[in-house]
């Protein structure tokens, strides 16, 4: 297995936790999004990935080789073709629920404050630093606070998102836990997801995969 990843890249690190809760080996292939103009951009990654993007995947499974874009899809493949160690629920209803609270992260709050869009909103439109950075405030903590509200009201909330096991839905919340807090957002009235992210950053899946354990690391 090879996962082509960037250490600060949340979409990257959500990988990276299923593939250590999960217990598979992988080799870490490091793509610097900054460096040389953006190592995303250069013509053997675009062959990886059209999109340009972290995180891509390679893996041989039943004699196939399979080559993956798109944070949520390897997950959904390394859950279907691993499912010895789970990420998400037993039954139907409870795995849309895990579901919904991982897209809450990976549609919602995001998309509009990836890399990509914040150089547009500098490099492109003028914003400032300040103002770039007010918009990442915004996006993200209007967005937490609606998660917060649905992890706080739902039953099912434990010590994780779903339960007292990490899911799929831990694994996306914990990189824009991450996110959040590098560029200062306000999580004071979030209380429920901040117990939950520490309750994960005590686990050896969640350690490995932060971005401070990477080989890329800064």
């Amino acid at each position: 297995m090879k996962l082509y990843s960037y250490f600060r890249s949340s979409a990257s690190y959500r990988v990276r936790v299923v593939l250590n809760l999960k217990g598979l080996d992988y080799e870490t292939v490091p793509i610097h999004l900054v460096k040389n103009g953006g190592e995303q951009h250069s013509d053997s990654f675009r062959a990886i990935n059209p999109e340009e993007l972290v995180p891509a995947f390679c893996d041989m499974h039943e004699g196939r080789d399979v080559a993956l874009t798109q944070s949520l899809a390897i997950i959904e493949y390394l859950e279907e073709a691993y499912p010895e160690i789970p990420v998400l629920p037993a039954n139907a209803i409870d795995r849309a629920h895990v579901r919904s609270l991982a897209l809450s992260v990976a549609c919602e709050i995001h998309p509009v404050n990836n890399l990509r869009v914040l150089r547009y909103l500098t490099k492109d439109l003028g914003f400032t630093e300040e103002q770039k950075n007010a918009w990442y405030r915004h996006w993200c903590e209007a967005g937490m606070a609606a998660l917060e509200q649905k992890l706080a009201a739902d039953p099912r909330t434990g010590r994780f998102c779903f339960g007292d096991t990490p899911t799929l839905a831990d694994c996306c919340l914990v990189p824009q836990v991450f996110n959040a807090q590098r560029f200062n957002c306000d999580l004071s009235r979030m209380p429920t997801i901040m117990r939950i992210n520490q309750a994960c950053l005590e686990l050896n899946a969640f350690i490995k995969a932060a971005p401070a354990s990477q080989p890329d690391a800064e």
